[in-house]
Protein backbone atom coordinates (compact mmCIF):
# COMPACT_ATOMS: atom_id res chain seq x y z
CA UNK A 1 0.00 0.00 0.00
CA UNK A 2 1.09 3.47 -0.88
CA UNK A 3 0.11 6.42 -2.71
CA UNK A 4 -3.41 6.86 -2.20
CA UNK A 5 -6.74 9.25 -3.29
CA UNK A 6 -8.99 10.45 -0.66
CA UNK A 7 -11.86 8.34 -1.81
CA UNK A 8 -9.54 5.14 -1.14
CA UNK A 9 -9.48 5.71 2.48
CA UNK A 10 -12.55 7.53 3.16
CA UNK A 11 -15.05 4.78 1.27
CA UNK A 12 -14.00 1.79 3.71
CA UNK A 13 -14.02 4.53 6.48
CA UNK A 14 -17.23 5.21 5.43
CA UNK A 15 -18.48 1.85 4.80
CA UNK A 16 -17.30 0.46 8.37
CA UNK A 17 -17.86 3.59 10.45
CA UNK A 18 -13.97 4.44 11.56
CA UNK A 19 -12.36 7.80 10.18
CA UNK A 20 -8.85 8.58 8.69
CA UNK A 21 -6.42 11.46 10.37
CA UNK A 22 -5.71 14.89 8.23
CA UNK A 23 -2.27 15.39 9.55
CA UNK A 24 -1.76 18.96 8.79
CA UNK A 25 1.84 19.34 8.38
CA UNK A 26 4.85 22.40 7.86
CA UNK A 27 7.32 20.37 6.83
CA UNK A 28 9.86 17.68 6.40
CA UNK A 29 10.13 16.30 9.86
CA UNK A 30 6.67 16.32 10.56
CA UNK A 31 5.88 14.45 7.62
CA UNK A 32 8.12 11.90 8.12
CA UNK A 33 6.62 11.33 11.69
CA UNK A 34 3.16 11.19 10.39
CA UNK A 35 4.24 8.36 8.01
CA UNK A 36 6.40 6.79 10.66
CA UNK A 37 2.87 7.04 13.02
CA UNK A 38 1.16 5.80 10.50
CA UNK A 39 2.93 2.87 9.93
CA UNK A 40 3.23 1.95 13.95
CA UNK A 41 -0.83 2.07 14.31
CA UNK A 42 -0.88 0.22 11.23
CA UNK A 43 -3.91 2.72 9.83
CA UNK A 44 -3.60 5.10 6.75
CA UNK A 45 -3.01 9.04 6.98
CA UNK A 46 -3.46 11.67 5.08
CA UNK A 47 -0.77 14.60 5.09
CA UNK A 48 -2.34 17.76 4.43
CA UNK A 49 -0.46 21.22 3.26
CA UNK A 50 -2.40 24.11 4.36
CA UNK A 51 -1.62 27.57 3.20
CA UNK A 52 0.94 28.14 5.75
CA UNK A 53 2.67 25.38 4.98
CA UNK A 54 2.75 26.44 1.21
CA UNK A 55 3.77 30.10 2.17
CA UNK A 56 7.15 27.91 3.13
CA UNK A 57 7.71 25.24 0.37
CA UNK A 58 6.58 25.44 -3.33
CA UNK A 59 3.47 22.80 -4.38
CA UNK A 60 5.64 20.97 -6.57
CA UNK A 61 8.59 19.96 -3.84
CA UNK A 62 5.65 19.47 -1.34
CA UNK A 63 4.17 16.66 -4.07
CA UNK A 64 7.78 15.18 -4.35
CA UNK A 65 7.75 14.95 -0.28
CA UNK A 66 4.33 14.15 -0.13
CA UNK A 67 4.79 11.38 -2.56
CA UNK A 68 8.01 9.87 -1.72
CA UNK A 69 7.23 9.32 1.61
CA UNK A 70 4.07 7.37 0.52
CA UNK A 71 5.74 5.17 -2.29
CA UNK A 72 7.76 4.03 1.06
CA UNK A 73 5.06 2.99 3.08
CA UNK A 74 3.47 0.30 4.35
CA UNK A 75 0.18 1.86 5.12
CA UNK A 76 -2.06 4.15 2.63
CA UNK A 77 -0.82 7.71 2.69
CA UNK A 78 -2.79 10.79 0.67
CA UNK A 79 -0.95 13.54 -0.31
CA UNK A 80 -3.67 16.38 0.27
CA UNK A 81 -4.15 20.40 -0.74
CA UNK A 82 -5.87 21.79 2.00
CA UNK A 83 -7.45 24.97 1.30
CA UNK A 84 -6.84 25.43 -1.88
CA UNK A 85 -8.64 28.92 -2.66
CA UNK A 86 -8.55 29.10 -6.68
CA UNK A 87 -8.58 27.07 -9.21
CA UNK A 88 -5.56 27.80 -10.59
CA UNK A 89 -3.76 26.77 -6.87
CA UNK A 90 -5.69 23.53 -7.19
CA UNK A 91 -4.32 22.84 -10.82
CA UNK A 92 -1.00 23.30 -9.98
CA UNK A 93 -1.24 20.84 -6.74
CA UNK A 94 -2.62 18.45 -9.22
CA UNK A 95 0.42 18.82 -11.78
CA UNK A 96 2.81 18.45 -8.49
CA UNK A 97 1.41 15.06 -7.89
CA UNK A 98 -1.05 15.44 -4.90
CA UNK A 99 -4.08 12.85 -5.55
CA UNK A 100 -6.76 14.87 -3.77
CA UNK A 101 -8.13 18.32 -3.74
CA UNK A 102 -9.75 20.50 -1.09
CA UNK A 103 -11.20 23.87 -2.60
CA UNK A 104 -12.56 25.94 0.02
CA UNK A 105 -15.50 28.14 -1.22
CA UNK A 106 -16.99 28.34 1.69
CA UNK A 107 -16.81 31.98 2.15
CA UNK A 108 -18.61 32.58 -0.77
CA UNK A 109 -22.46 32.12 -1.32
CA UNK A 110 -23.73 28.71 -1.62
CA UNK A 111 -24.13 28.54 -5.46
CA UNK A 112 -21.51 30.39 -6.21
CA UNK A 113 -19.07 27.57 -3.90
CA UNK A 114 -20.86 24.91 -5.34
CA UNK A 115 -20.55 26.01 -9.33
CA UNK A 116 -16.80 26.65 -8.49
CA UNK A 117 -16.62 23.14 -6.02
CA UNK A 118 -17.80 21.27 -9.01
CA UNK A 119 -15.72 22.67 -11.48
CA UNK A 120 -12.45 21.48 -9.31
CA UNK A 121 -13.90 18.01 -8.65
CA UNK A 122 -14.69 17.12 -12.35
CA UNK A 123 -10.87 18.44 -13.12
CA UNK A 124 -9.86 16.18 -9.53
CA UNK A 125 -12.12 13.68 -11.33
CA UNK A 126 -10.73 13.50 -14.94
CA UNK A 127 -7.45 12.96 -13.06
CA UNK A 128 -8.34 10.41 -11.47
CA UNK A 129 -7.93 11.89 -7.72
CA UNK A 130 -10.62 13.11 -5.48
CA UNK A 131 -11.78 15.99 -4.19
CA UNK A 132 -13.22 17.67 -0.83
CA UNK A 133 -15.30 20.83 -0.51
CA UNK A 134 -16.74 23.02 2.28
CA UNK A 135 -20.34 24.20 3.38
CA UNK A 136 -20.80 26.43 5.99
CA UNK A 137 -17.48 27.73 7.51
CA UNK A 138 -14.97 27.17 10.03
CA UNK A 139 -13.70 29.90 12.12
CA UNK A 140 -10.22 30.60 13.85
CA UNK A 141 -9.40 30.90 17.31
CA UNK A 142 -8.97 34.32 18.01
CA UNK A 143 -9.83 35.21 14.33
CA UNK A 144 -13.15 35.12 11.89
CA UNK A 145 -16.40 33.88 13.74
CA UNK A 146 -17.84 30.41 12.45
CA UNK A 147 -21.00 30.11 10.32
CA UNK A 148 -22.66 26.75 11.23
CA UNK A 149 -23.71 24.30 8.61
CA UNK A 150 -27.38 24.13 7.30
CA UNK A 151 -28.65 20.79 6.75
CA UNK A 152 -30.59 21.83 3.36
CA UNK A 153 -27.95 23.77 2.05
CA UNK A 154 -25.54 20.67 2.67
CA UNK A 155 -27.73 18.17 1.13
CA UNK A 156 -27.78 20.76 -1.74
CA UNK A 157 -23.73 20.87 -1.82
CA UNK A 158 -23.67 17.42 -1.57
CA UNK A 159 -25.58 16.66 -4.83
CA UNK A 160 -24.62 18.96 -6.97
CA UNK A 161 -20.97 20.19 -6.33
CA UNK A 162 -19.74 16.19 -6.93
CA UNK A 163 -17.35 15.96 -4.28
CA UNK A 164 -15.85 13.20 -2.97
CA UNK A 165 -16.21 14.63 0.72
CA UNK A 166 -17.61 17.52 2.54
CA UNK A 167 -16.28 19.27 5.65
CA UNK A 168 -19.03 20.66 7.92
CA UNK A 169 -18.91 23.23 10.19
CA UNK A 170 -20.46 22.14 13.58
CA UNK A 171 -19.10 23.95 16.73
CA UNK A 172 -15.45 23.12 15.47
CA UNK A 173 -12.90 26.01 15.25
CA UNK A 174 -9.39 26.05 13.68
CA UNK A 175 -6.50 26.65 16.14
CA UNK A 176 -7.89 26.03 18.80
CA UNK A 177 -5.31 25.31 21.62
CA UNK A 178 -7.73 23.10 24.54
CA UNK A 179 -10.23 20.54 24.00
CA UNK A 180 -12.97 22.59 26.38
CA UNK A 181 -15.50 22.64 23.56
CA UNK A 182 -17.36 20.16 21.79
CA UNK A 183 -19.34 19.31 18.50
CA UNK A 184 -22.93 20.08 18.06
CA UNK A 185 -24.04 16.52 17.63
CA UNK A 186 -27.65 17.65 16.85
CA UNK A 187 -26.30 19.44 13.83
CA UNK A 188 -24.45 16.57 12.74
CA UNK A 189 -26.99 14.17 12.82
CA UNK A 190 -29.48 16.23 10.85
CA UNK A 191 -26.48 17.01 8.50
CA UNK A 192 -25.41 12.81 8.43
CA UNK A 193 -29.62 12.18 7.61
CA UNK A 194 -29.80 14.53 4.91
CA UNK A 195 -26.66 13.24 3.37
CA UNK A 196 -24.51 10.72 1.95
CA UNK A 197 -20.96 11.47 1.56
CA UNK A 198 -17.96 11.22 4.33
CA UNK A 199 -18.13 14.38 6.47
CA UNK A 200 -15.06 16.22 7.70
CA UNK A 201 -14.18 18.02 10.81
CA UNK A 202 -11.62 20.75 10.61
CA UNK A 203 -10.41 21.97 13.50
CA UNK A 204 -9.86 18.62 14.87
CA UNK A 205 -7.49 19.64 17.78
CA UNK A 206 -10.33 21.39 19.82
CA UNK A 207 -12.82 18.20 19.77
CA UNK A 208 -12.44 16.35 22.54
CA UNK A 209 -11.00 12.89 21.90
CA UNK A 210 -13.69 10.77 23.53
CA UNK A 211 -16.47 12.74 21.04
CA UNK A 212 -13.96 12.19 17.86
CA UNK A 213 -13.71 8.36 19.01
CA UNK A 214 -17.28 8.37 19.19
CA UNK A 215 -18.50 10.71 16.07
CA UNK A 216 -15.97 8.20 14.07
CA UNK A 217 -17.70 5.32 15.00
CA UNK A 218 -21.38 6.14 14.96
CA UNK A 219 -21.70 9.12 12.34
CA UNK A 220 -20.65 9.67 8.21
CA UNK A 221 -17.31 11.69 10.11
CA UNK A 222 -14.46 10.36 8.73
CA UNK A 223 -11.93 12.41 8.19
CA UNK A 224 -10.66 14.92 11.60
CA UNK A 225 -8.12 17.37 10.27
CA UNK A 226 -5.10 17.63 12.81
CA UNK A 227 -3.01 20.22 13.28
CA UNK A 228 -2.45 22.67 16.10
CA UNK A 229 -1.85 19.63 19.14
CA UNK A 230 0.79 18.11 16.70
CA UNK A 231 2.42 21.68 15.89
CA UNK A 232 2.32 22.48 20.18
CA UNK A 233 3.93 18.26 20.13
CA UNK A 234 6.67 19.13 17.93
CA UNK A 235 7.17 23.08 19.55
CA UNK A 236 7.55 21.62 23.01
CA UNK A 237 9.92 18.70 21.25
CA UNK A 238 11.72 21.79 19.40
CA UNK A 239 12.69 23.90 22.65
CA UNK A 240 13.53 20.96 24.33
CA UNK A 241 16.22 19.89 22.12
CA UNK A 242 17.60 23.40 22.22
CA UNK A 243 17.91 23.75 25.29
CA UNK A 244 19.09 20.74 25.70
CA UNK A 245 22.15 21.34 24.72
CA UNK A 246 23.11 25.28 23.92
CA UNK A 247 26.12 24.75 22.23
CA UNK A 248 24.22 23.03 19.41
CA UNK A 249 24.01 24.73 16.35
CA UNK A 250 23.52 22.50 13.63
CA UNK A 251 19.44 22.21 12.74
CA UNK A 252 19.33 19.25 11.35
CA UNK A 253 21.26 17.38 14.75
CA UNK A 254 18.32 19.40 16.76
CA UNK A 255 15.36 18.66 14.06
CA UNK A 256 15.82 15.25 14.21
CA UNK A 257 15.41 15.27 18.19
CA UNK A 258 11.42 16.64 17.15
CA UNK A 259 10.75 13.00 15.04
CA UNK A 260 10.02 10.46 17.97
CA UNK A 261 8.38 13.19 20.56
CA UNK A 262 6.10 13.82 17.24
CA UNK A 263 5.49 10.64 15.82
CA UNK A 264 4.36 9.87 19.61
CA UNK A 265 1.39 12.40 19.76
CA UNK A 266 0.28 11.23 15.99
CA UNK A 267 -0.23 7.81 17.21
CA UNK A 268 -2.23 8.90 20.00
CA UNK A 269 -4.05 10.95 17.46
CA UNK A 270 -4.66 7.82 15.01
CA UNK A 271 -5.36 5.65 17.62
CA UNK A 272 -8.42 6.87 18.84
CA UNK A 273 -10.25 7.18 15.24
CA UNK A 274 -10.87 3.30 15.20
CA UNK A 275 -9.24 2.51 11.56
CA UNK A 276 -8.79 -1.45 11.28
CA UNK A 277 -5.16 -3.30 10.53
CA UNK A 278 -4.21 -1.98 6.68
CA UNK A 279 -4.06 -5.06 4.74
Amino acid sequence: MTLATLSDVLTPAYEKGYAVGGLVTLGWEDMCAYVAAAEAENAPVILQAGPSCREHTPLPVLGKMFRHLAEGASVPVVAHLDHGYTFEECKQALESGFTSLMFDGSRKPLQQNIDETAAIAEMAHAAGISCEGEIGFVGYSGGENSAGTDPDEAAQFARDSGVDAMAISVGNVHLQQNKEGGLDEDRIRLIDAATDIPLVIHGGSGVPVEQRARLARETSICKFNIGTELRMAFGTALRDAVNSDPSRFDRVTILKDTLAPVEKAARTVLRTFGAPPQR
